[in-house]
């Protein structure tokens, strides 16, 4: 099932969880793709290049299809999976959450590591400000300037967004409009316009 909408975070944020003399610093950042999410890993490995462990879980997507998880050498399903248990919870997408560990000299166990990276990836999300983002596609439509004023009463009505305009002899119109009014859209435009549906 198609989904019309999501939940994200707003900003960075950024969380902390101590058990034992082990810091746990964790941060939340919204993130649209895998580039974004390379790019943030990286600039954490460089930042805190003397951690023990940098650990992260993602999920992309409206339909939260694309998510993974990354233990970084802690033992399996201790790190990585918890704090993907957090986004979950929270059914957000479009999200990266990094727990970057210093060792404290004591070892916490599985049961202890567990509850480290699920409190300090929950510290951070609890500091978000968690929004709603529409599902948008994007149509393309060529018109006569006669026609604008229907146009744009149905873009209006649409909730749609204009993102380029051109005109010349021939109005050319790129649109962005949330999938639920889609076809609210074009039905309203087929008339008076040609349409291409971008995505």
């Amino acid at each position: 099932m198609m989904t019309d909408s999501f939940l994200t975070i707003q900003t960075q944020t950024s969380g902390l969880y101590k058990s034992k003399g082990s810091k746990f610093l964790s941060f939340a950042h919204p993130a649209k793709d895998t580039e974004v999410v390379k790019d943030l890993i990286a600039d954490y490995k460089k930042q805190y290049h003397n951690a023990r462990h940098i650990c992260y879980a993602y999920v992309l997507g409206p339909e939260r299809e694309d998510y993974r998880f990354n233990d970084d050498g802690e033992p399996s399903g201790t790190a990585g999976r918890p704090i993907l248990g957090q986004i979950n919870a929270r059914n957000l997408t479009d999200v990266l959450v990094v727990v970057v560990r210093y060792f404290g000299g004591v070892l916490l166990g599985t049961g202890g590591l567990v509850t480290a990276y699920k409190e300090a990836a929950s510290d951070a999300l609890e500091q978000a400000e968690i929004i709603e983002k529409t599902v948008d596609s994007c149509i393309k439509i060529s018109f006569e300037y006669p026609d604008i004023e229907t146009i744009m009463s149905a873009i209006k009505a649409s909730q749609a967004e204009v993102i380029r305009q051109d005109f010349q002899e021939t109005c050319i119109l790129k649109l962005s409009v949330p999938l639920a009014n889609k076809s609210f859209l074009i039905n309203s435009l087929e008339k008076v316009a040609e349409i291409e549906v971008l995505f």
